[in-house]
């Protein structure tokens, strides 16, 4: 084999390579500021499940064009439900802080973030919801009317 035969080869090699090298993890400071915010805030939506669930309800109920007798039936089961599905995803946002911690700490000084593995908690309404550089302070969030 010649040796431009073997630089046309190295060259060729090379360029598959470069095409099959996998997309760098992404995470930035962003990315760490959102996971903190998650750890240090879902205990504060598990315990605010059930002002969230009755506040949720309440807006429900006047949203919708129901009978009274309707309306009367859905309070009770519908205040359990609420409360258990603000509980279930305070759990979810705490467990997705953690999983985004170490991609966070670790690749800030990467210019790239990773997409939210909770979206919910980003997107939906909150009892409390200030944005501040170092941190997202959001807790009491309403996971029952999310928009998507």
């Amino acid at each position: 084999m010649s040796r431009l035969q073997r630089n046309l080869c190295v060259c060729a090699i090379a360029a598959v390579m470069l095409g099959a090298a996998p997309n760098p993890a992404s995470a930035s400071p962003d990315t760490l500021k959102r996971s903190v915010s998650n750890l240090v805030f879902a205990p504060f939506d598990i315990a605010l499940a059930p002002i969230t669930a009755a506040n949720t309800i309440y807006k429900n109920l006047n949203d919708i064009d129901d009978s009274l007798g309707v309306r009367l039936a859905y309070v009770i089961p519908g205040f359990g439900w609420n409360t258990g599905l603000m509980i279930g995803s305070g759990v979810i946002r705490a467990i997705a802080g953690a999983l985004e911690f170490v991609p966070g700490l670790f690749l800030v000084p990467f210019d790239l973030d990773m997409a939210p593995l909770f979206a919910p908690g980003e997107k939906a309404n909150a009892l409390v919801d200030i944005d501040t550089p170092p941190l997202n302070i959001k807790f009491g969030i309403d996971y029952s009317s999310v928009p998507y």
